[in-house]
């Protein structure tokens, strides 16, 4: 029997009705921008109220190709600590799409951290909630899911991210499969505070040193909750040949509900 992970955050971070969410996809994406072949991605999580629009921005200026391995955190700590996704497909609104479990099977043997795990993905809201965007642009699209938690001094991310680049790089290469990896930024500081810590992170991110993001993020104790993925997908894109990373918007909530004593940081970063 056909193993399908329904949607956990469907009517709450993301419109629960196919219509509804189209109406909302088809005003965050320009399906008249110019699309690029990308290494790799940053896109925020929130509820799309939040983070959509910047979400839809970096989707608009970027080629979805045959596969999207996504990488997010796992908020809840549930399950195992670096899992990949062992449904056969994940499903939103918009329909199901089918988990690419030759990627992921290469990725075990080449990874001594990665694990199939779906109670790592039950509640998780990361992942998902990038899934509408790859379904709007792309239906044909398969996903590898990875969900990863640890340490700042863990350094599973680094061989995560080198065993990524190689199974891409076997897997026909970024033509075929591009990485996003799921992150907000600075947690529930005011606006100021927030802006000077992400933009802090963001040079990091762009000068694709994941050393001085973890440097930075511990000096500053900036409370961005993606760190992990990021680093992953930054080592996996310089191992894929990416020169340079282009921010594509920096927003914060506070633009979205004028509440500018706690906000959340949104980046939406790609990768070359």
């Amino acid at each position: 029997m056909k193993k399908v992970r329904k949607p956990v955050v469907a009517g709450y971070f993301y419109p629960g009705t196919r219509e509804n969410l189209l109406k909302v996809l088809e005003n965050f994406v320009n399906r008249q921008s110019i699309r690029e072949e990308c290494i790799a991605a940053i896109c925020p999580h929130a509820g799309y109220v939040f983070s959509g629009s910047t979400a839809g921005m970096v989707f608009s200026s970027i080629v979805i190709p045959e596969t999207v391995i996504i990488l997010g955190p796992n908020h809840g700590g549930y399950g195992e600590p670096y899992a990949m996704a062992e449904a056969d497909c994940w499903s939103t609104p918009l329909g199901e799409t089918v988990l690419n479990r030759e990627i992921s099977d290469r990725l075990k043997k080449e990874s001594r951290y990665l694990q199939y795990d779906d109670i790592a993905h039950r509640e998780e809201h990361s992942i998902e909630v990038q899934l509408p965007f790859i379904q709007f642009l792309n239906p044909e699209a398969s996903i590898v899911p990875i969900s990863l938690s640890g340490q700042m001094e863990n350094p599973a991310w680094v061989e995560i991210g080198e065993a990524i680049a190689r199974v891409v790089s076997g897997c026909g290469g970024t033509g075929k499969t591009i990485i996003v990896a799921s992150s907000d930024m600075n947690h529930y500081e005011s606006q100021q505070v927030t802006e000077e810590k992400d933009d802090y992170a963001i040079q990091a991110i762009m000068a694709l040193d994941e050393d001085l993001l973890l440097e930075r993020i511990s000096e500053k104790n900036i409370s961005m909750c993606g760190y992990g993925p990021v680093i992953t997908a930054i080592v996996a894109a310089k191992g894929l040949g990416a020169k340079e990373a282009l921010l594509v918007e920096h927003t914060t909530s506070g633009y979205k509900n004028r509440d500018y004593s706690q906000v959340v940081g949104y980046a939406g970063i790609t990768i070359r």
